[in-house]
């Protein structure tokens, strides 16, 4: 019995310093040097794990290469490597991720302005209140978000593409005028104490207006389809009909969503139909767009100038400056607007191969500003949404810290 317990306690004694030893060396080496046969037994251990391994490289060992493969690739779960890989994709892309989304959040929540103010260019109201009651009256709330759905299709591609040409052409024209000229103008305009100049302006304009006749190829159609949702139910009042034959295609137009009202497009005007009024659309966007940028970036000069070291990085900087910028387009091109949105407006009424008489741009015109107020006002809420929603998720999205 004596000599059953010694062995049994020699085998406790194996087991637990086998145990240690796979703990740390140290640990080991402190309790199994003494022992001639444990050593021994470290030995025949180590080998049968060389075997092992060795048996799972060649395949052959069943469920016990399976259970030790199984172990030795364990990592960090699946969800915590999708979860890595979105941030580091967020935090690449972060401009454009914080773009897309203040877009859609800023199109959203001032649309009804967009569609009072397209109401009044196309028709006669006794002013904005008097456009808000006669919508809400006759077609409810539902009135000031028809057509909403084409902007926010179209809103992230324009707006990714607009900044993403406008950023790339405002380098390449800066690089222009330095080798051309010798005045580089992106060290001016990051300079302390630097005021807008000749070449600022147009370096900016350039590249706005670059960007703006881009942009112009995706927005047109949505564009088109947005005001044909926004007006569908004044054309298809017989007193709206420019003449006998069109009120059955102003009908047509009604109660449709955004691929519906793309496809009646096609079909009374065909294919090409969709880009109606691209010359004047044209015309807004590069101009508007030269506008844009010119005023942004010479207001937020102008504020890191005179307010000091930051200031354009505060939120009531950023706020002015995409304020201004919106209004100050919007005086310029407003008169172009009006005549697209016009001509669109009129050719809806017509089938392919029909003559749709040309709206001349009348500037300092007063028929041609309705709605001008309602513009400005929009153009600051938009500008004021995005912007300050933009800088915020930009900044959380690169502040996220890997799990």
């Amino acid at each position: 019995m004596r000599a059953t317990a010694t062995l049994q306690a020699a085998d406790n004694a194996l087991l637990d310093d086998s145990s240690i030893s796979n703990n740390g060396p140290a640990a080991g080496h402190r309790r199994l040097a003494p022992s001639f046969p444990i050593m021994s037994q470290q030995s025949n251990n180590q080998e049968n794990s060389t075997s092992l391994k060795g048996n799972s490289r060649d395949g052959s060992s069943g469920g016990t290469s399976t259970s030790t493969s199984s172990l030795t690739n364990a990592g960090p779960s699946s969800d915590g490597q999708f979860w890595n890989s979105t941030q580091r994709l967020a935090k690449k892309y972060r401009t454009e991720v914080a773009a897309s989304a203040s877009s859609v959040l800023s199109t959203m929540s001032t649309f009804p302005l967009d569609s009072v103010k397209t109401r009044m260019q196309t028709y006669k109201y006794a002013g904005f209140v008097d456009c808000v009651k006669q919508t809400y009256h006759t077609e409810r709330l539902r009135g000031f978000f028809r057509g909403v759905t084409a902007p926010m299709l179209s809103i992230t591609a324009v707006r990714t593409v607009s900044f993403s040409i406008y950023q790339r052409s405002k380098y390449a024209y800066s690089d222009w005028v330095k080798r051309n000229f010798g005045f580089d103008v992106m060290n001016h305009v990051a300079s302390h104490g630097s005021l807008p100049n000749f070449w600022t302006v147009a370096t900016f304009g350039a590249a706005g207006a670059t960007a703006g006749s881009c942009i112009t190829l995706i927005a047109c159609p949505f564009e088109l389809t947005k005001l044909s949702a926004q007006v569908s139910v004044l054309m298809a009042d017989k007193k709206n009909c420019l003449k006998p034959g069109s009120h059955a295609i102003a009908a047509s137009y009604q109660n449709k969503g955004t691929l519906k009202t793309m496809g009646n497009i096609v079909k009374h005007r065909g294919l090409g139909g969709l880009y109606t009024g691209f010359g004047l659309h044209l015309t807004r966007d590069t101009l508007g767009t030269a506008m844009y940028f010119i005023t942004y970036e010479s207001s937020k000069q102008l504020l890191t100038t005179f307010g000091g070291d930051g200031t354009h990085n505060n939120p009531f900087a950023v706020l002015i400056a995409g304020g201004m910028c919106g209004i100050v387009s919007w005086a310029l091109i407003y008169p172009v607007d009006s005549a697209k949105s016009i001509y669109q407006r009129n050719s809806l009424m017509y089938s392919k191969g029909e003559k749709v008489e040309p709206v001349k741009i009348r500037f300092f015109q007063r028929n041609m500003y309705r709605g001008l107020g309602v513009s400005m006002a929009r153009s600051c809420a938009v500008n004021a949404v995005f912007f300050s929603s933009f800088e915020f998720l930009k900044k959380r999205i690169k502040a996220m810290e890997d799990r």
